[in-house]
């Protein structure tokens, strides 16, 4: 059969998508754990077909984007942050996270005419990481799959999201965390100025949503120890939003039959904790205080 397949459930009107491939990726799980195929060195392992820095088949680059070996869509790109196999957002210079968002930008306008642009983040095994080197995926799915993301299209559904939700502003983004927030630590961010797609971030956005990112991850790596496991995707349409989800529970059979989630954490706490440390993070603190009043759930 094909390396993927889209399925749509007759009756809820779901999909599924059905890639048996996908089961023979590096199974982290288990402690089996290949050579790094992303690391310097290893550039002629994986086909590049786009890259900042450096020509093409050298080991002079900063990002590498080539095509996942396991696809489960039409276009599915794997963007390699860096050639540091440690060094991931909240770590990396505010620079290099510039770099891997204009790279966002430009593979979303590379595809945006092939189907609905999906970008996203894994860090760690459960949030769903099967190679350890930090990366980003962009899988292009096509327009006719439904995808169940909430949106935020209309300036009222903005404002009905923020109402007093809003933990910080920048001149350029809101930060806010959503009083129906399905994950513990759950944060949204999204551009003051509405009706774009993602494809039409200015450079000097970029720039201040490279620092919002970095920080809110520094500061959230310090609250649950180093390299706590999270997602992030960007909406693929118009009024685009940036959505950070912790990994720090697990489903239980209620919210995986239902679809409803159980948040055990009042997204007011994350409001206050973010607050207090967005601007001058005290790490001492985080590390005693709000570490022991917001403990790690699994």
């Amino acid at each position: 059969m094909a390396d993927f397949e889209f399925l749509q459930n007759p009756l809820s009107k779901k999909w599924v998508i059905l890639s048996p491939r996908r089961a023979k990726r590096p199974d982290i799980a288990n402690g089996i754990e290949p050579v790094c195929p992303f690391c310097l060195g290893k550039e002629s392992k994986e086909k590049e077909i786009y890259r900042v820095g450096g020509k093409q088949g050298d080991n002079n680059w900063q990002i590498r984007v080539v095509n996942n070996k396991y696809p489960f869509a039409p276009i599915h790109e794997i963007i390699i942050h860096s050639p540091d196999h440690h060094k991931n957002f909240g770590e990396l210079s505010l620079e290099s996270t510039e770099l891997i968002l204009q790279t966002y930008r430009q593979r979303y306008n590379t595809h945006q005419k092939n189907g609905q642009v999906y970008i996203f983040h894994n860090r760690q095994e459960k949030a769903g990481e099967s190679l350890p080197h930090p990366h980003t995926q962009i899988a292009v799915v096509p327009f006719d799959v439904k995808l169940d993301i909430p949106r935020l299209a209309t300036p009222e559904e903005m404002a009905l999201a923020t109402e007093g939700q809003q933990v910080h502003g920048t001149h350029r983004f809101v930060i806010f965390c959503p009083r129906t927030s399905q994950w513990p630590d759950e944060v949204w961010i999204a551009p003051k100025e509405r009706g774009r797609a993602f494809g039409e971030i200015k450079d000097i956005e970029i720039k201040d949503l490279a620092f919002v990112l970095s920080r809110l991850i520094k500061i959230f790596d310090l609250r649950h120890g180093l390299e706590f496991p999270f997602n992030f995707y960007i909406y693929p349409g118009g009024d685009w939003y940036l959505r950070i989800i912790p990994r720090v529970k697990v489903l239980g059979g209620f919210e995986i039959g239902t679809g409803v989630f159980i948040n055990t954490q009042d997204p007011r706490e994350t409001i206050v904790f973010i607050k207090e440390h967005f601007d001058k993070p005290d790490e001492e603190k985080i590390k005693t205080v709000h570490r022991a009043k917001y403990p790690k759930r699994v």
